[in-house]
């Protein structure tokens, strides 16, 4: 076996499925065993050529393809849960343990030994190597939500906190990670917004293409999902999402498409929904003509684990593997597609074409060249990898009120008490599939028992960071805790201390919605008793998305701290005390009222069944997202997207924009004129003819200055970003007209504006690529 490197770039950076069908024969095999076409094939390496590490990955999977039988290549395309499922086994499909899967893990697709082609171990994902439910899961590192890791608006953090996922993957035995979400946070209420990056697909695209550049920087297959406009989990199997081709490629789909040009996914997972009458994972326009003509992506396209209906229709749409077995209604991709395949309705060429995409991503992301080896948990560095975490933690938090400067909290308060959440022993986690069980926690991984209690996407954890021992750390100062489940005992705790900081939480998870934005389990009441009781109230927010806050005006600062992962405790305390100066802005906005959305009440009706046909029209807002919707229907947000205050103060001035080529670069300079260290996230805002909203994101950068530091910073404003797309032509093109270009710390602010005149054009997609 090769030494395992984690790859110096990114790593660098961490210092700081007829009654009684019949089982799928793979099922219980590791190997396809066709008969060997050459008795080379079993000699040295000379007689792989597809082993010669200087050529191309696709020259690579055209040598191995010469060599495949049928049989072969079909192998590749069908994959197995491979956990223990008894509730899978019914009258009409049944469900085994794929020989040498791996236990309580999401995906296994058998491997062929006479070629030499690796099984595919795959894992669910998204903030580091989740375990399925069992007395024994496995423990690892967990970054924060996917969300928190956008709020840093830094991408360098999230390749990093990519590559440390990655390569305990790796080292836990697996070489395809189910990560890279994309989907845009249309719908405040999804109960998946965490494991995602916000509502605008400049900022969403270039964080998860930089977390799955990391992933894949550890012989590790990233999944960029869930392809596509997968927004809401209420009918998520079921509901027919309705919206025009320019809205959804200047929305959603753009998003994926700047993360597949910086991260260049091996896959792409696509999603339960329906798309314009069509299955995600059907879906010709989606998977043929966008994905893979428009944008030239070479892997290959997974199902979500259920999210295949077809054989014949999806395979001539685009899909390349039927994932989790037994999932799915049937068995489409094995001895369904061989049929299809042999009598011609799916062309032999294509069955090819989907061996070829996954050979591909396993050769360019070097799953031939460094195989993995089994778990070998042992060899990882927790305390390391805890560190990247809480970096991420640190980076992501976003204080949204600091009344009379409160925080940082003084060195003078002598007794503070802590309310709610558990912060005594730890900080919230998101549910679901997504779910990382701790390392440093008890084998059940539970430092809190289950108060979910329903099964999936429970249990509800949390990772064991106290914020209540990191703040006694961090002050010397008398830290108590109360639970804050008598309400009247908690307003008189916080009567006697000099500061209360209630802890408030809304979990969230795969499966479910939240069915509104307030604080669950009379929370809202509890801070506003608080805050009455104790002027110096904070309240820290452990949300997956945004929350109204009825009793903002009565407490003296709000932290929004998400689902702060592995060194969530320590983070919090950090910021709460000074140590680190909150950098964290809004990747998303918080409305004051769901009233104010596109869609006041949730399209479908979550107690219709899987064979009913719910609907929702996306073309209500179109491609003008979250801040783009409101600016352009004129309501006020509670907290704009991109907000978020410091401990010091910046200062933009001197911009100028200049073209180039069919771009724009923007010039400006930042300074720090606060008297503390602190980091500033600089923000390009665009606009012109045509546009879907007065406003969009073009760029963005954070910089880490000193007191009295100033720097001059340059920003690239993708041309598509001025444009609109044009489905006739299925090209990019700016409108003749003047566009403005606007240097803000927010979608709210602009700080300076300068005006730019363009010619109508036609642009070429180039796109953003990964460096």
């Amino acid at each position: 076996m090769p030494a395992v490197v984690a790859r110096k770039s990114v790593l660098a950076a961490w210092g700081t499925l007829a009654f009684c069908l019949v089982i799928p024969a793979a099922a219980a095999q590791t190997t396809n065993n066709a008969p060997v076409a050459a008795e080379a094939l079993r000699s040295g390496p000379a007689a792989r050529p597809w082993m010669d590490v200087g050529l191309d990955p696709a020259k690579r999977a055209e040598l191995i393809l010469r060599e495949m039988t049928l049989s072969e290549k079909l192998t590749l395309v069908f994959g197995y849960f491979p956990t223990e499922a008894a509730w899978q086994r019914t009258a009409t499909k049944n469900w085994v343990f794929p020989k040498d899967g791996r236990p309580a893990s999401a995906g296994y697709v058998p491997g062929i030994d006479r070629l030499g082609i690796p099984p595919q171990w795959q894992t669910d994902a998204g903030v580091g190597v989740a375990s399925q439910r069992g007395p024994t899961p496995r423990l690892r590192t967990s970054l924060p939500a996917g969300i928190a890791t956008a709020a840093t608006w830094n991408p360098e953090l999230a390749e990093a906190g990519g590559a440390m996922i990655g390569h305990e993957a790796f080292l836990s035995g697996f070489n395809v990670q189910l990560a890279g979400g994309v989907n845009l946070t249309r719908e405040p209420r999804n109960g998946r917004n965490f494991e995602y990056a916000g509502e605008d697909p400049l900022l969403a695209g270039t964080m998860v293409g930089h977390t799955i550049k990391g992933i894949q920087s550890q012989y590790v297959v990233s999944t960029m999902k869930h392809f596509a406009f997968n927004d809401q989990e209420t009918n998520r199997f079921t509901i027919d999402v309705s919206i025009g081709e320019q809205a959804a490629r200047q929305s959603d789909l753009l998003a994926f498409e700047f993360a597949n040009e910086i991260g260049r996914p091996g896959s792409v997972m696509c999603a339960y929904n329906r798309v314009n009458g069509a299955y995600a994972c059907e879906n010709d326009w989606l998977l043929n003509k966008t994905l893979k003509h428009d944008w030239g992506f070479q892997g290959y396209v997974m199902t979500d684990w259920g999210a295949g209906h077809s054989t014949t229709q999806a395979a001539n749409a685009g899909l390349d593997q039927e994932s989790g077995w037994a999932f799915d209604r049937s068995p489409y991709f094995e001895e369904a597609l061989r049929e299809a395949v042999n009598n011609g309705h799916v062309p032999e060429a294509r069955a090819t074409d989907m061996a070829r995409r996954i050979l591909w991503a396993m050769f360019a992301n070097g799953l031939f060249d460094h195989p993995v080896a089994g778990d070998r948990a042992d060899a990882i560095d927790y305390a390391a990898n805890a560190a990247v975490a809480r970096a991420d933690a640190e980076e992501g938090i976003v204080l949204l009120k600091n009344a009379g400067g409160l925080l940082p909290l003084a060195n003078t308060a002598r007794s503070i008490v802590l309310i709610g959440s558990h912060a005594d022993v730890g900080v919230l986690s998101g549910g679901g599939s997504s779910q990382v069980y701790p390392h440093g926690g008890p084998p059940s991984g539970l430092v809190v028992p289950d108060e979910y209690g329903k099964g999936f996407p429970g249990p509800k954890l949390y990772h064991p960071s106290s914020p209540m021992m990191a703040l006694q750390a961090a002050t010397g100062t008398r830290v108590t805790y109360v639970d804050g489940k008598d309400v009247k005992a908690a307003a008189a705790a916080a009567k006697s201390a000099d500061v209360a900081i209630v802890f408030a939480e809304q979990w969230t998870g795969e499966s479910i919605d939240v069915p509104n934005l307030n604080l669950p389990d009379g929370q809202d009441a509890l801070i506003d008793a608080v805050a009455r009781a104790n002027r110096h109230t904070i309240v820290v927010l452990e949300t997956g998305g945004p929350v109204v806050m009825p009793w903002l005006p009565r407490v003296g600062a709000v932290l929004e701290a998400w689902y702060s992962g592995a060194g969530g405790g320590e983070a919090i305390a950090r910021v709460l005390t000074g140590k680190v100066n909150p950098s964290g802005r809004l990747p998303v906005t918080f409305p004051g009222s769901t009233t104010r959305l596109p869609r006041p009440k949730m399209d479908g009706d979550p107690k219709l069944d899987r064979d009913a046909h719910p609907a929702s029209d996306y073309n209500v807002e179109g491609a003008a997202v979250g801040y783009k919707w409101f600016e352009r229907s004129g309501a006020k947000p509670l907290f704009p997207f991109g907000y978020g205050l410091s401990y010091t103060t910046f200062a933009f001035s001197g911009l100028s924009a200049q073209r180039q080529d069919t771009g724009v670069v923007a010039r400006f300079k930042v300074a720090n004129t606060g008297k503390v260290a602190g980091q500033a996230v600089a923000q390009i805002y665009v606009g012109g003819a045509g546009l879907e909203a007065p406003r969009r994101l073009g760029g963005f950068r954070k910089i880490r200055l000193a007191p009295g530091e100033s720097r001059s910073v340059s920003v690239a404003i993708d041309p598509r970003l001025l444009s609109t797309f044009d489905p006739k032509s299925r090209s990019w093109r700016i409108a003749a007209g003047d566009y403005r270009v606007d240097l803000a710390s927010s979608s709210a602010d602009r700080a300076q504006s300068v005006g730019l005149r363009f010619d109508e054009s036609t642009i070429e997609q180039t796109g953003i690529k990964g460096e």
